[in-house]
């Protein structure tokens, strides 16, 4: 368990390439392509922080003074899923999840139940965070345990039925994001596209990167998108004009950066999702496996940038109209495009679509939050991450609703929003898998999937 630790500890740019490269000696790709993989991997994920890092530095202080200037009076702070995950792997169920959580998928593989092969062990940070809140709640080990379980598996699940969207979007071929907030909370996307549909004007209505860039020609690049939003977010924060014009810049800086940086970990992807497939392909024949990634790999895409941006200033006024929010967005905000990357898929990169579906999708994470912050600030407590006299939650893993519905149905406190939200989560659920297995789920040209 201290090695694990050890390796934990060091974060993900070093603790994936380690899996990576064991992977790649057990998948037969030799030690220098493996030792290849890794480094490039590595490369990738310390590209992606910087960039992350440029967000949350520069667009986390301009949300911060927003959220001063609407006076929201606010007094739980959202932290993010950087304050969150030191919470869920100092917990009890934070190495543990670990083992358990390779375990399920394993199980899962040999029964056929899924065919993502997860390699991304830093995310199981998000399942130990289940795990550490229903044991918090429950008093019970075992039932910790059991959250783990469930939420793994609906995390692979979810990886399988998003696959049509990560191949025929955003072109992972041979790759799968079962993790964080843009598998679980991507659901809702499916039926709110279909319902698009059947409004005649709201149907037609198409914005992406693309379509910008053919209407106003060099102005539609996502750098000036980029620029653009960044000038107009600090402006909102009441910046000097000095001050936003350097948001404009790091924020079109993001929008060019993150695709350059995720090539590097595709690059690295590449010999060992193949070796997976050739291998997996033998045992299990016509098993179509996919290696199961860090959702970071969905911010490349720049529609996925750009409606990451329009959402700090929309998710703060969900804040301040929501009755009885208690929450004030702040550290997830820069992050945003987690929460709506496979919504963006799904919609085909309609930007549009997106502001709806996600506008949902962040409503719906706020409420949750504010049902389960109190069970957070305990384990940020337990775990000694939390300071005295502090009063946080997150949008990430807070906002969950697998969480919470694990955490109100162990202890059976199934109040009236615990069922609004076990419906809706549900039937947006069901609707997406049948959407899934009638090949429905994404469809274009290049890419049309029907699952039997």
């Amino acid at each position: 368990m201290q090695v694990i630790q050890y390796i934990v500890n060091l974060g993900a740019s070093v603790m994936i390439p380690i899996v990576i490269f064991i992977l790649g000696l057990l998948l037969r790709q030799g030690i220098g392509k493996s030792l290849r993989a890794g480094i490039s991997i590595g490369i990738g994920f310390v590209g992606i922080n910087l960039v992350i890092s440029l967000l949350t530095n520069n667009l986390g202080k301009a949300a911060e003074a927003m959220a001063k200037n609407f006076n929201l009076g606010l007094n739980v702070i959202d932290i993010g899923w950087p304050g969150t995950s030191p919470m869920a792997w100092g917990s009890n169920m934070g190495l543990i999840a670990i083992p358990v959580a390779i375990g399920v998928n394993v199980l899962m593989l040999v029964t056929r139940q899924t065919k993502v092969v997860n390699v991304d062990i830093w995310n199981i940070w998000h399942m130990a965070f289940t795990g550490a809140i229903v044991q918090i709640a429950t008093g019970s080990f075992a039932w910790g345990i059991a959250g783990i379980c469930i939420h793994a598996a609906i995390a692979y699940k979810l990886g399988d039925i998003f696959k049509p969207v990560t191949n025929g979007y955003f072109g992972l071929d041979g790759i799968s994001i079962p993790h964080g907030t843009s598998a679980y909370m991507g659901i809702f996307a499916k039926p709110i596209d279909d319902l698009i549909e059947h409004i005649p004007g709201l149907n037609k209505i198409t914005l992406t990167s693309e379509t910008v860039e053919k209407k106003f020609g060099v102005l539609g690049q996502p750098s000036i998108i980029g620029a653009f939003l960044g000038f107009v977010i600090g402006l909102l924060a009441r910046f000097s004009v000095g001050k936003s014009l350097q948001l404009a810049i790091q924020m079109a800086a993001v929008m060019v950066l993150m695709p350059v940086v995720v090539k590097y970990i595709m690059e690295g992807l590449i010999p060992i999702s193949k070796g997976a497939k050739d291998i997996m392909d033998k045992r299990f024949k016509g098993g179509n496996f996919t290696i199961g990634m860090d959702p970071a790999l969905l911010l490349g895409d720049s529609n996925v940038i750009a409606a990451g941006l329009l959402f700090v200033p929309i998710t703060l006024l969900i804040a301040m109209i929501m009755p009885g929010n208690k929450i004030l967005p702040f550290g997830d905000l820069a992050t945003i495009g987690f929460f709506i990357a496979i919504a963006t898929g799904v919609h085909h990169g309609n930007v549009f679509r997106t502001l709806i579906s996600g506008s949902v999708i962040m409503t719906i994470t706020l409420w949750i939050s504010n049902q389960m912050w109190t069970l957070q600030d305990k384990l940020g407590r337990a775990t000694s991450v939390l300071a005295a006299g502090k009063r946080v939650s997150s949008l990430d893993q807070a906002g969950s609703p697998i969480t919470y519905l694990l955490t109100k149905g162990f202890t059976l406190q199934m109040e009236i929003g615990f069922f609004v939200i076990l419906i809706i989560f549900v039937s947006a659920f069901i609707y997406t898998y049948v959407s899934y297995k009638r090949g429905q789920l994404y469809k274009d040209s290049e890419s049309v999937e029907v699952n039997k």
